[in-house]
């Protein structure tokens, strides 16, 4: 049996997988709605936009701070996209980033 990080109070904290995995995008009237300022945006199409930094072969959310794996942050967490609210700590996505970045999946613990 593989060895599995138990979830603390917020994994999240020293993590951040999910923002050097997936792009994300959204409704480009979202970031206006949340009052992203246009720089932390890039347009995708007429109709889609995405976090900067996140449209790239390795991608890396402009807003991430920190080193992904030790400690990490968003830089505007209260404004970030809904693509960013849906990934949940140890659910599918998050357990193919942390797979994709050498890290051992989160054991999701039920309370």
């Amino acid at each position: 049996m593989s060895e599995r990080h138990s979830i603390p109070d917020n994994p999240c904290l020293d993590c951040g997988a999910c923002c050097v995995t997936y792009r994300v995008s959204f409704y480009w009237a979202e970031a206006d709605a949340l009052g992203l300022p246009e720089h932390l945006t890039e347009q995708l199409t007429p109709v889609y936009g995405c976090m900067a930094g996140t449209n790239r072969a390795q991608p890396r959310c402009v807003l991430l701070k920190g080193e992904v794996g030790r400690e990490v942050a968003c830089g505007d967490y209260e404004r970030r996209p809904s693509a960013c609210r849906e990934v949940q700590a140890g659910d599918d996505k998050c357990r193919k980033a942390r797979l994709r970045h050498g890290m051992l999946p989160l054991e999701v613990v039920s309370v």
